[in-house]
């Protein structure tokens, strides 16, 4: 695309020299940009429409050389990539071997902290204000969080422990869905703004001062003093809340006004101490599809720019992963009503929408916060209730300790539905959820599974919520394999925790797979046969906890090549425990053991297929790693 303003940013500090006028242009463009990449790409699009003037604001007023940036989640990021020197490569945004969709350490010099899960820019930013103050240094540090990240507790830690620090850290509040507050205007910008000017400040140092010199009643009359203009403020303004954190509160603004937020920025930047500024955004902004729909364009794939319309998608039409469990777990719910769902601010992305609609009292949205959502199960739990909590991979690392202490301990029946396990694409390493075998199969007390296909999905949850204690299930992001599906819980089975299944029986050696590398583990026996006419064995796990114990001890027996496959990272994950066992078991001397999996390193962004394909995932990873094992390497 052609610009006229854009080409002339060869570093992020040439902002500053852009003239209002200017800016708006720059604005304009880089929405252009944003949209035409996106489209080709997919990606956050609405969150990064949304925060193009914000962006534009702190470039012109504050150093990029100088100062710290720390964009929460990073979905709205994209401006920013774009002005700090990855303009000419915006285009791989997303891309195999181009830049990543998140702030990263690595990337660029201005990417100043890593980030693509939710809440951590306060504390992180806290961090570098304290190393800052260490060092004697003097540049400002800057955390921009949306209203959505400010559901989670993380974000309240860091701003509790930020003011009881006193530390110069600026907090930047990007309110895209007001849902803080509605009340946004001259006044209630003016008030804020002239409570927290310099002189204000100086002022109310020096009255509280001679305050506290009253004898007996100079405490008193300065808690007063604090009290009346605190009320003042929550008349107009919701800078209680922060107010009460130790931050002196500013806004809120029009996040699209440049010259107000240029203004308050320049205020900020004189001003020491914790501060917030509440900056109301839209989510989409100069786009009209996305302003129309944000929820549908937060996380968009390919679409025609001129209409916002998906682009027709001529591959598979088969149900994915996520529809079956959310369907599945609907009919589930009609037949029984301690049925509980629960998810961590992704009703859609899990699948539970539809079950939100259908079943609104057994519905439970906690907000971005996993830590919450796993001990409130465990309390439904506790009470008869049988909670599915739906989180993806990625996310339920955030729980960790809960599991552990509040479920898995006392033993109570949640069921916990880990969407996206395994590679998940172009999100990248922030998101694959790789190392869910490992983190979860050695607590005590729980079942561990993962199916080869949405069929067996569905007989899987049936049997995790039909488990009387802890069950986890896992399974990949996209589509199966177009299994037959059950439509009523009559057809759906409950299986036996520790039970799988040979596939194919053979001579030469065995493959044993788990989940979604079952059937690229029987599409590789199938070719071996054909092409060299090898006999190889496929067994599907179904359990990586309990094993299926009496069948690993048989085929250990039978078999002396082994090949073990899993979408999870090797160390602790499935491959491991099918070696400790044999090994506790004496079944090692006479087998040779390959094992297949995610390396010691993360995974870059990038197409699931072409990333199984480098990792040795695929089918002709499989296929190879097995010829190897037998010694029939060409």
């Amino acid at each position: 695309m052609q610009t006229k303003f854009l080409s002339q940013i060869k570093n992020p500090r040439d902002v500053s020299s852009f003239s209002l006028s200017e800016l708006t242009e720059l604005a304009r463009e880089i929405r252009e940009l944003i949209i035409e990449v996106v489209a080709k790409n997919g990606g956050h699009l609405a969150p990064s429409l949304g925060v193009v003037e914000l962006t534009l604001a702190l470039l012109k007023v504050f150093d990029p050389d100088h100062d710290k940036f720390v964009w929460d989640v990073g979905h709205q990021a994209y401006a920013y990539k774009i002005l700090t020197g990855r303009k000419e490569n915006f285009h791989t945004l997303r891309c195999f071997g181009g830049i990543s969709g998140f702030p990263k350490l690595s990337e660029s010099e201005y990417d100043h902290f890593g980030v693509g899960h939710s809440s951590t820019s306060i504390s992180a930013a806290l961090g570098m204000a304290v190393a800052r103050d260490i060092l004697r240094q003097t540049h400002k540090v800057l955390a921009i969080i949306g209203d959505g990240s400010m559901t989670a507790g993380l974000a309240y830690e860091g701003l509790n422990q930020a003011g009881d620090l006193d530390k110069d850290l600026v907090v930047i509040l990007n309110d895209n869905e007001m849902s803080i507050a509605r009340n946004v205007g001259a006044l209630s910008s003016f008030l804020s703004r002239k409570l927290s000017s310099r002189w204000v400040m100086k002022l109310k140092k020096e009255v509280e001062a001679w305050m506290r010199q009253i004898p007996r009643i100079g405490d008193d009359l300065v808690h007063y003093a604090r009290r009346s203009e605190e009320s003042l403020k929550s008349l107009f303004t919701p800078g209680m809340l922060f107010e009460a954190f130790k931050f002196n509160y500013l806004g809120p603004v029009d996040g699209h006004d440049l010259k107000k937020m240029i203004e308050f920025f320049e205020q900020v930047k004189e001003l020491d101490g914790p501060l917030l500024v509440h900056v109301l955004t839209k989510k989409g902004k100069g786009y009209n599809p996305a302003e129309s729909n944000p929820t549908y364009f937060h996380g968009v794939g390919s679409f025609e720019p001129e209409t916002g319309l998906a682009k027709k998608f001529t591959g598979s039409s088969l149900p994915s992963y996520t529809d079956v469990f959310g369907e599945t777990l609907c009919s589930l719910a009609e037949k029984d009503d301690r049925i509980v769902a629960i998810t961590a601010a992704m009703p859609e992305g899990t699948g539970l929408s539809r079950f939100a609609r259908r079943f609104p009292d057994r519905f439970f949205d906690v907000g971005i916060c996993e830590q919450h959502a796993v001990t409130f199960a465990a309390g439904l739990a506790s009470q008869g209730f049988k909670p599915v909590v739906a989180i993806y991979s990625t996310f339920l690392q955030r729980s960790y300790d809960q599991i552990v202490h509040d479920v898995c301990l006392q033993n109570l029946p949640v069921t916990f539905c880990l969407d996206r396990g395994g590679i998940v694409g172009e999100d990248g390493p922030t998101h694959h959820g790789v190392f869910d075998l490992s983190y979860l199969r050695h607590i005590p007390n729980m079942i561990l599974m993962a199916p080869k296909d949405e069929a067996e999905l569905q007989d899987l949850l049936y049997t995790a919520i039909n488990y009387p204690g802890p069950a986890a299930l896992r399974y990949p992001r996209g589509v199966g394999v177009g299994a037959r599906l059950a439509e009523a819980k009559e057809e759906l089975q409950e299986i036996p925790p520790g039970i799988g299944e040979l596939l194919c029986d053979g001579s030469g050696g065995i493959i044993i797979a788990i989940g979604s590398r079952v059937y690229p583990a029987l599409e590789a026996a199938q070719e071996l046969k054909k092409e060299k006419g090898l006999q190889v064995a496929v067994y599907n796990a179904r359990f990586v906890k309990p094993l299926p114990e009496k069948d690993l001890r048989e085929l250990a027996l039978r078999f002396n090549k082994m090949l073990l496959v899993e979408e999870n990272v090797l160390a602790g994950g499935f491959s491991s425990a099918v070696l400790e066992f044999l090994a506790d078991n004496n079944l090692l001397s006479k087998l040779e053991i390959k094992r297949i999996g995610l390396p010691d390193r993360f995974v870059e962004h990038g197409p699931q297929k072409l990333l199984r394909q480098m990792l040795g995932l695929g089918k002709d990873g499989i296929k190879k790693a097995m010829l190897d094992l037998l010694d029939q390497v060409d």
